[in-house]
């Protein structure tokens, strides 16, 4: 068996990171070689959608993964653009060795591409972290995963909320596996090898008593006055504690000219992950506007403000430490009262998000092969409609 293992972003990588060691881990508990029945064989593909400079070897020896086998470069253009590469190059692999099945994850623009080329070449695909909606079709996020799921064959949820959906959708149960989150598998995993970074020391931080703090969606960054109200409601509603704001290359384009400075407001560069998860558990709470930093402090147990009007990971707030807050600037400061006042909710941990997903996703990987579920799609003509 071989299959693909598709990421086009740093967190991508993180998602995969577990399915690889696991795979890695029952072919050598197995004696299994290349060759052998059961041998489970992958290619890495990195479809070079996202640059960063910071994903060196040192990047892929953190997540305990190889470098990718193949990198697609699809470079950077409009989201078009980008998916007409990724389609064409990911197309010209498969032509030159199919695969018996592709397996994505998240929402980014190379998942939506290489699912869409993997069906038309006859492979078998599987989502990862399939069936979350955020309902909001603004974010292309969210086209992106509908788009792939229309044409998944097998969906590794991460909630009954995910589960839900697709049920919804018309999906079958046999097609659903509730397995958990392997954002969560890479988390635990890293927990014992977080790195302290340098600002720590550089800024004189005291755990539980700075905030962390990440902006780069386009409600929020796109419009200058906006953006600069929220980060000024922020920096002056968190009682003179220091925020730490790594900026995302697409904010730091619109802060520059925006001249916003407070002294507890530090900027710095994108973090690695291992220092990047060792300031949020050390942070009294994170603002943020991401939807993958929530699963992470939900973990933790650390508090969390979403700049958001909605969430593709109800569960981070229903269960977690989680709160919507909105984009409004003005809903800022009551929220940042109530935290510093102790009265945030402690949350709880969502289920299966235990560090064993990718043990359970390359189980069910290994039964569906021996089933032949992964044989490849037989050209089908609706004989009615066409006449016959």
């Amino acid at each position: 068996m071989l299959i693909d293992i598709i990421a086009g972003a740093r967190p991508n990588f993180m998602k995969i990171a577990p399915i690889i060691r696991e795979i890695e881990r029952v072919n050598k508990k197995n004696g299994l070689k290349e060759g052998d029945e059961s041998y489970i064989g992958y290619r890495l593909i990195h479809t070079g959608q996202h640059y960063d400079k910071n994903m060196s070897g040192t990047f892929f020896e953190q997540l305990g993964i190889p470098e990718p086998h193949l990198n697609l470069e699809s470079g950077s253009g409009s989201q078009a653009e980008q998916t007409g590469r990724i389609m064409t190059r990911y197309e010209s692999v498969l032509n030159e060795k199919r695969s018996d099945l592709c397996i994505v994850v998240g929402d980014v623009t190379s998942t939506m591409a290489c699912s869409i080329t993997a069906k038309k070449m006859g492979v078998r695909i599987a989502h990862v972290e399939g069936g979350i909606r955020s309902r909001d079709w603004t974010m292309p996020e969210e086209i992106n995963r509908v788009a792939t799921d229309s044409i998944t064959d097998y969906f590794f949820t991460t909630s009954e909320a995910a589960n839900k959906n697709l049920s919804s959708e018309g999906v079958s149960s046999d097609r659903i596996f509730f397995v958990g989150n392997t954002m969560i598998d890479t988390l635990l995993y890293n927990l014992d090898r977080l790195k302290k970074p340098a600002i720590v020391d550089s800024e004189s931080l005291k755990e539980g008593s700075y905030f962390v703090m990440t902006l780069h969606r386009p409600a929020n960054v796109d419009e200058e006055k906006k953006l600069k109200d929220l980060i000024e409601n922020i920096a002056t509603g968190t009682g003179g504690e220091k925020i730490i704001f790594p900026v995302h290359p697409r904010t730091r384009n619109i802060l520059d000219g925006l001249g916003i400075a407070h002294d507890n407001l530090i900027y710095s560069d994108p973090l690695g992950y291992l220092e990047f998860i060792w300031l949020v558990k050390h942070a009294r709470a994170v603002i943020t506007d991401s939807g993958g930093i929530t699963e992470e402090t939900t973990v933790l147990g650390v508090p969390c403000l979403t700049l958001r009007d909605n969430t593709e990971r109800p569960e981070t707030v229903t269960l977690g430490t989680n709160e919507l807050i909105g984009t409004d600037p003005d809903a800022i400061k009551p929220a940042l009262q109530r935290l510093m006042g102790g009265n945030w909710k402690e949350g709880g941990i969502p289920e299966l998000w235990d560090g064993k997903t990718a043990e359970r996703i390359v189980s069910a990987i290994s039964e569906l092969s021996q089933n032949s579920g992964l044989k490849p799609h037989k050209p089908f003509v609706d004989r009615e409609l066409m006449g016959v």
